[in-house]
């Protein structure tokens, strides 16, 4: 890996999700045009993949953090719960 995309790749560790994901869709956008050359693809599709890691990440730890909130049998809040994946 050059120097370059490996301080890319530094880069992309520290995004949040938002910018994670349209970097990911401007990568997708160059693979699907068909016009870069091989090299370039795939490294660009590495690059994608650990995009791809970072927002499922992203998207893993939000969910970890939402509570469910319990209702009484009035509808009124006794308390939370953590988030079930069920």
């Amino acid at each position: 890996m050059s120097e370059t995309a490996q301080n890319k790749s530094d880069d992309d560790a520290n995004l949040n999700f938002e910018d994670a994901l349209r970097r990911l869709e401007d990568i997708v956008r160059k693979l699907e045009s068909g016009d870069v050359p091989l090299d370039q693809s795939i490294a660009l599709y590495e690059q994608g993949e650990k995009l791809r890691g970072l927002c499922q990440k992203r998207l893993e730890d939000a969910q970890a953090k939402i509570e469910k909130i319990t209702l009484d049998r009035d509808g009124k809040a006794q308390g939370v719960t953590a988030f079930d994946a069920d």
